[in-house]
């Protein structure tokens, strides 16, 4: 892996007036502006009367989605799609999404973005209940505590709301039903989720990027607890967890979502750029050019050229054809492919004094070899400038940091980390700096327990994301 942070999920629903047979292609658009959170999985599952159709595969939306897949796929009125990247559960077509259950009661389909902390101790109670799984994702125990929930109640939603109080972590949903749409957010609202639409018809995205690309509205964001039924063309809202300590993944601002989207009224492009903006502040330095990691490094770059009044220059071109969750099993391979997905421009880089800014720092494993390839183009001095804190803890909601050992901040100073990747000077943005920029947020909270260690809520002495493959019962 090019030493970057994993994208989440990403989830995205349809609710039209009427059936229509374009269903399947909106959704694919829908899904192929979000396959920035994930490109290792697709899916999409479609409401044809009452009876769910679905298709998911390895791959990216494009990959997945050809016409002859699309023309297979039957008219509905209701769709919900996911792309994926595995943070529970290893990647395989078995773990892609939708997950598409038939039980006494009906159909159901769901797609999940985020991590169920309790999900272990859930999965055990279920199997003694007599419960099979055929993944190891925690989204099938989601569906199997809905079932079991559709089981003793009269209705979906009552069953989703005896859900909602019983999975503990990151979830926002989106629930396809015989008869229903539904959305959910947990009550930390750890992951984005909104709502907005196209014509008559009804949107559900991750990000609102979604909706922009669809030509959709957007309306607001789900709150965090709040359940939100779409059936018979009408919208019905309940909050059913109370208020509770917020946690949206700040990460999300720094470094998941798109910079075209707005999440719980912050834009995510103007806030990279106010990051920048503070770390001129922070450590100013004499520098001819200041630059970026491309692309997630780019807006902050552009706000540290803006205070410091350094001009601003591309050193790197990036290909277009290595995804962001490209992945190799050596260190030796990610080496190598550092160079192939980032090349320098020597005329460019020679003989000046860079200020080279990027979203964050993981391993270290990219930015050491980054660092040496602009002095072996003949840079005279690079100091790095990252737009987030130092990592420090493991996420337990749904992004890709489960080892502390891994995290090159872990146990080191800023300096000891200086003289490890090889820069001249070396800065992350302080914690007090993120909360002044977070501060408009409608979310009123954020978790940042990868720079603290702090949670909003309790989590597990330990985590991994292959944790079911290990469970031994």
């Amino acid at each position: 892996m090019l030493d970057e942070i994993k994208e989440e999920c990403g989830v995205f629903g349809i609710y039209a007036k009427q059936p229509k047979e374009e269903l399947i292609g909106q959704v694919c658009v829908g899904l192929s502006a979000l396959q920035h959170r994930g490109e290792e999985s697709c899916g999409v599952a479609i409401n044809d009367d009452g009876i769910i159709h679905f298709h998911k595969d390895i791959g990216l939306v494009s990959e997945v989605f050809t016409k002859e897949v699309q023309s297979s796929m039957p008219e509905g009125k209701m769709a919900i799609g996911h792309v994926r990247y595995s943070t529970t559960g290893v990647s395989k077509k078995e773990n892609a999404q939708p997950m598409v259950v038939r039980h006494k009661k009906g159909n159901l389909a769901v797609v999940h973005n985020g991590n169920i902390v309790n999900a272990v101790e859930l999965k055990r109670d279920l199997e003694e209940q007599g419960a099979i799984f055929t993944t190891t994702s925690d989204t099938e125990i989601i569906c199997h505590v809905i079932v079991r929930e559709r089981l003793k109640t009269d209705s979906i939603e009552q069953a989703v709301k005896n859900t909602m109080k019983i999975i503990k972590g990151a979830y926002s949903l989106l629930i396809l039903s015989p008869q229903k749409m539904m959305a959910v957010r947990d009550p930390q609202g750890f992951k984005p989720l909104c709502i907005g639409h196209l014509g008559k018809d009804i949107v559900l995205a991750s990000e609102s990027c979604a909706l922009d690309i669809m030509g959709a509205t957007f309306d607001r964001d789900i709150e965090p607890g709040e359940l939100v039924t779409i059936t018979n063309n009408e919208i019905i809202s309940e909050k059913v967890l109370p208020d509770e300590k917020k946690g949206m993944c700040v990460f999300e601002y720094i470094y998941f979502a798109r910079p075209d989207s707005t999440i719980d009224g912050i834009n995510v492009h103007l806030f990279r750029e106010q990051a920048g903006r503070c770390l001129a502040k922070q450590l100013p330095v004499d520098a001819d050019i200041v630059a970026s990691v491309p692309d997630s490094g780019n807006d902050a770059a552009l706000g540290y050229s803006k205070e410091s009044k350094i001009p601003y220059d591309i050193v790197f071109i990036k290909s277009k054809y290595i995804g962001r969750t490209f992945i190799q099993n050596t260190q030796n391979k990610r080496k190598k492919l550092v160079n192939l997905k980032l090349n320098p421009l020597r005329h460019t880089v020679k003989g000046k004094k860079i200020v080279l800014v990027d979203d964050s720092i993981v391993r270290g494993t990219t930015i050491t070899r980054i660092i040496k390839t602009l002095r072996e183009a003949g840079a005279k001095e690079v100091h790095i400038r990252v737009a987030a804190p130092p990592f420090i803890g493991i996420c337990y909601f749904g992004t890709d940091v489960d080892k502390q050992k891994n995290l090159i901040a872990y146990g080191k100073t800023i300096e000891e980390v200086r003289q490890e990747i090889g820069a001249d000077s070396l800065e992350f943005l302080s914690l007090e700096n993120l909360k002044e920029i977070t501060k408009d947020c409608k979310v009123k909270g954020f978790c940042d327990g990868c720079f603290t260690g702090k949670y909003p809520i309790e989590v597990p002495e330990e985590i991994d994301k292959d944790r079911f493959e290990k469970i031994q019962l």
